[in-house]
């Protein structure tokens, strides 16, 4: 864990929402969630010190895009040091709400992943609806929004997507629900449904 990280938990515990970073562990399953075989834009909300965004720019090809929010001015000023030399990653010192915005104004259409560590559980419940409507908006059809969080209780909130998947991560402090929303595909001009319900599962993976 980094200094700086341990001194923003410090000075803001509910931005922050952790005393340690993700695992090792975690940030692998979480980037397993997304097919990086072809060019892809991306979207982090609250990346923090950057232990998601180091693993999806390591693994996305030279044409892809990660745009990463972070609303901590520290954070922000940190990962655009760390990125300095990246022109595939774009560092946003705003809140993820901006996304749409973001995206117009690079000429993008869609995202084909959005990720999410941000507490959603703090905040309130206008502001929550209205973020994902606007991650929803922004995922292209067949897209995927992904969260880690503390509880699970986005899901109840988040009807916008009719398709969820979480898991129970133990491999990380404290474990994490790892929950994966898609954005149906259009069929014939219709939205396709998915049959399959949403599960949950308790993780047994482990770290190699």
């Amino acid at each position: 864990m980094s200094a700086l990280f341990f001194k923003r938990f410090l000075q803001r515990p509910f931005q922050v929402a952790s005393i340690v970073p993700s695992s090792k562990a975690l940030v692998e399953r979480v980037a397993s969630k997304i097919d990086f075989g072809q060019s892809r834009v991306i979207a982090e909300y609250g990346p923090g010190e950057g232990v998601h965004s180091r693993e999806i720019a390591r693994r996305m090809s030279a044409d892809s895009h990660l745009l990463l929010f972070e609303l901590d001015a520290a954070f922000s000023r940190d990962l655009k040091r760390q990125f300095a030399g990246d022109q595939r990653v774009h560092v946003i010192h705003s809140d993820a709400a901006r996304l749409p915005h973001e995206l117009e104004q690079r000429g993008i259409g869609y995202c084909d992943y959005i990720l999410s560590g941000i507490p959603f559980s703090i905040l309130k419940i206008d502001k929550k609806r209205a973020l994902l409507q606007k991650t929803h908006d922004a995922l292209a059809p067949g897209g995927s929004f992904i969260i880690y969080q503390v509880t699970n209780e986005l899901k109840q909130h988040a009807t916008l997507f009719e398709h969820a998947e979480s898991e129970y991560f133990l491999q990380n402090i404290p474990p994490m629900f790892i929950t994966v929303f898609q954005k149906v595909q259009p069929l014939n001009g219709r939205e396709r449904r998915v049959a399959q319900p949403a599960r949950f599962s308790v993780s047994a993976h482990r770290s190699a």
